[in-house]
Formats: structure tokens, C-alpha cells, sequence
């Protein structure tokens, strides 16, 4: 493979293997008020869905980080494409088994089968991040990788979209989420025989690489791996109490379709910014691609407003308000000057203020702060990616296995915040989140972006 060009032919089938894991992934932001509803669970129980999803991220990542430390990475040996197929058809089996948990009606079922689901996607994370991230030139790794995101989020907008019409309205009782799962398994299995087919690069990295804890050497991979476990937490958590939040009266009593299609904005906010971030991010912003970015946030605004007219939940006087929520992270990104790490902490601050805002506000202010944030969690999770395996070379796969094993950061922190709501209340319980960002901002302005 080039990794001076960019490879087209690896990056389009890609995205769309993001889209599809995006759009499953935020399913689990409705799975919790419908099971907390039909089981009739307090909120702790209830963020069970997360710890059991992103639970197995840690599990699946540890196990591969320990195999691969002691013997040899195992998706290096069967190659990168491979290791995708294996995630794709793990996924559907997780999918499958919700069926089965639908027939019983078994809230444990259901968790396991998203445990299941979890350990596909770890794979699939594990495989394609790092595989965008060397798929053309080194300096623009963040950019592709945010491209990449951005289908992921327009997964992620439209999930709540379609999701809370077929769980909350189409479809009644615990087959509301049983059949939408085991379809989603067949698309899955179909998705993984035509990567089968497709012509990608069975890439490898033919460098002998040490066994050991070699990768954490990096200093930056090292304190890396907790921006990611704060940022994964923080957005799970966040994504995870919209849908009630927006039901309290503060922030106008909403029923439940009607907040999944706010919620739908939040993950619309990543898409918007990702595909920003594709252009800005590149290490030094010119006035041409600050233009261009504008024009493509301002494209993909207006998709995640056409779509939600269409759904016809929120009128075109609530779309207008979030467009100056839009407007101020173009804003972030022209301040940022498309330098990775300036413009996570630019971002870290805006979403602690959003937040704190959140907390002490209400009525329209409180609920474009909480919206908003999904436009400056964008740039996230691709930028502290590839600032954290900057300079790793031959130990990229191992760093790439520890950063999605950080994704137990959406296992531990939604439970934390649900205990919290239970105990102080929903909108105190976003003090957690702050915090989680406030680390990001200390590590994305320290001094130690220094190699091994």
C-alpha cells in the first residue's frame, strides 16, 4: 500500500463499515429508557446496557492486548481485512441473540447479546481505526480519520431517528427492539461476505515487533489511553440520560420520540464537525480550506435538518436555533487553526462550559448547551486517536488495542452518572462528564508529545 496516497479504495468501503457500527452503537441511547420502562428499572440498572456493550470492549481489547504482548498480534497476521470480516460476523451474532431474548423476555439475554455485539465491534475498531489511519499520507491521518467519523455520526443521527419511530412508535412490546436486532445480524453477515469480495489490500506490518509493554513507552499513547477513556465515558454518558433529561420539565417535559429526535441532533452535532474536521485538520489551516470547511458543515447541517423535517418531530423553528449552536464550532475549528491538539482543548472548553451552562440553566439555553456538545465532541475521538499513536510505527496495532480497550470508559461512566441521577439528581449527575473533560484539556496542553 502508498501511504504517501491516499488509497480510495480502502477508505469508501470503510466509511460505510463506520456508518453501520455508529448507527448501532447510539441504538443503545434508546435501548435505555425502553428497557428501563418495560422492566421497570432505576437508572443504575438501566445504564446496564452500556456497561455490557462497552464492557466488552475492555474484555476484548485486554484479551487481545495480552495475546498479542506475549505471542503476536493476531489481526497483524491474518491482515487487516480479515480481522473486519471477523468483527463483521461476530457483530451479527451478537444481534441475533436478541431474539432469543425477546421469546424469554430476559433483560439479562438482551445485555448478553450486546455484550456479544461489543466484542465485534472491539474487533472491527481494532482493525479498521488504525487501518484509516494508514491508508495515505502521515500528516493527514487526523483528517481521514475524521472523514471516516463523520460517516459514523451520520449513523449515529440517524439511529435515533429511525430507531425511535420503530421502538417507540411502529412496533409494540419487547418486539420493538427483538426484530430490528436479528435484521441488523443479517445486514451484518451480508455486510462481512461482501468485504469477503471486495478488493482491499490484505495490509500487514511486515516489521518484527518486540513482545512486551513496549508501546507504553510513549508517554503520549500512555496518558492517551485516559483522554480516550474520559471522552468515551463522557459522550456515552452524556448520549445515555438525553432522552430523560429532556423529559424533565426544566428543559421543556418532552415525550420520549420527541427527545430521540434531539437526540438525533446531538449525534448529527459529531457528523457536522467531523466532516469538518476532515478538511481542517491537517496541520495548518489555509483560508481555502477554512472556506471549504464552512461549506461542508454547512452541507451536512443542512442534511441532519432535512432529515429531521422529514421525521417531522422538531419544526423548522427549533432546526434554525441550532444553526448559531453550528456556527460557533466553525467558530472553534477558524480559532484551532487546524492543529490537532489546540483544537481539542479549544473543543475540551467549549463542552465544559456547555455542560455547566446544562446544569444551572434551562428552558432553551439548557437545552441547545446539552445539544451542542455532540458539535465539539466531534473532533474527539480521532484527534486524541492519532495524537495518542503518533510516532508508535511498528507498535501501532498493540497502542491501537490499548486505546480501544479505553473505550471501558463508556462501560463505567454512564453506571457512575445513572447511580448519581438516582442519588442527587439527573442534571447534577453531568458533573461527571465535566471532570472527564477537564482531563482532556490538561493532557491535550501538555509538554510530552515526545517519541519513544
Amino acid at each position: 500500500m502508498n501511504h504517501n496516497q491516499t488509497n480510495s479504495s480502502v477508505l469508501i468501503p470503510l466509511t460505510t463499515l463506520f456508518f453501520l457500527w455508529g448507527f448501532m452503537t447510539v441504538l443503545n441511547d434508546l435501548l435505555i429508557p425502553f428497557l428501563k420502562g418495560h422492566y421497570q428499572l432505576d437508572y443504575f440498572r438501566s445504564m446496564l446496557v452500556q456497561t455490557s456493550f462497552f464492557g466488552a470492549y475492555f474484555v476484548g481489547s485486554l484479551a487481545y492486548f495480552i495475546y498479542s504482548s506475549a505471542f503476536e498480534d493476531p489481526i497483524n497476521k491474518i491482515g487487516y481485512k480479515n480481522g473486519i470480516i471477523l468483527g463483521l460476523i461476530l457483530s451479527g451474532f451478537g444481534c441475533m441473540i436478541f431474539l432469543p431474548a425477546g421469546i424469554i423476555d430476559s433483560y439479562p439475554v438482551f445485555l448478553s447479546g450486546l455484550m456479544v455485539l461489543g466484542f465485534g465491534f472491539t474487533i472491527l475498531q481494532i482493525a479498521a481505526n488504525p487501518f484509516v489511519s494508514i491508508a495515505g499520507p502521515k500528516e493527514k491521518a487526523s483528517s481521514r480519520l475524521n472523514l471516516a467519523q463523520g460517516f459514523n455520526s451520520f449513523g449515529t443521527m440517524l439511529g435515533p431517528l429511525l430507531g425511535g419511530v420503530v421502538i417507540f412508535s411502529l412496533l409494540s412490546g419487547i418486539n420493538a427492539i427483538s426484530y430490528p436486532y436479528f435484521f441488523a445480524g443479517l445486514v451484518f453477515f451480508g455486510v462481512a461476505i461482501l468485504f469477503y469480495f471486495l478488493p482491499i489490500p490484505a495490509w500487514k506490518n511486515e516489521e518484527k515487533i518486540e513482545k512486551g509493554l513496549v508501546s507504553l513507552e510513549f508517554p503520549n499513547l500512555k496518558w492517551g489511553i485516559l483522554g480516550i477513556f474520559c471522552y468515551v465515558g463522557a459522550e456515552v454518558g452524556i448520549g445515555s440520560i438525553i432522552i430523560n433529561l429532556l423529559g424533565l420539565p426544566e428543559f421543556g417535559g418532552l415525550k420520549e420520540e420527541i427527545a430521540s429526535d434531539f437526540l438525533s441532533l446531538y449525534w448529527g452535532g459529531l457528523m457536522i464537525g467531523r466532516f469538518g474536521g476532515a478538511i481542517t485538520q491537517t496541520g495548518e489551516l489555509s483560508k481555502s480550506n477554512a472556506i471549504k470547511a464552512g461549506l461542508v458543515m454547512l452541507a451536512a447541517f443542512l442534511v441532519v435538518a432535512v432529515f429531521n423535517l422529514l421525521k417531522g418531530g422538531i419544526g423548522f423553528s427549533e432546526i434554525l436555533l441550532f444553526f448559531p449552536v453550528a456556527a460557533l464550532s466553525f467558530l472553534a475549528f477558524i480559532i484551532g487553526k487546524g492543529k490537532n491538539r489546540l483544537t481539542i482543548s479549544i473543543f475540551s472548553l467549549a463542552i465544559v462550559v456547555s455542560l455547566a451552562t446544562a446544569m444551572l440553566g434551562s428552558g432553551k439555553l439548557g437545552l441547545w448547551s446539552l445539544i451542542g456538545i455532540g458539535l465539539f465532541n466531534s473532533i474527539m475521538w480521532p484527534n486524541i486517536f492519532t495524537s495518542a499513536i503518533e510516532g508508535l510505527g511498528k507498535y501501532t496495532s498493540q497502542g491501537s488495542s490499548l486505546l480501544v480497550m479505553a473505550i471501558l470508559g463508556g462501560a463505567l461512566v454512564p453506571p457512575i452518572m445513572g447511580w448519581l441521577a438516582d442519588e442527587i439528581g439527573l442534571r447534577l449527575a453531568l458533573c461527571i462528564p465535566v471532570f472527564c473533560y477537564l482531563y482532556i484539556l490538561w493532557y491535550s496542553t501538555r509538554s510530552f508529545w515526545t517519541k519513544k
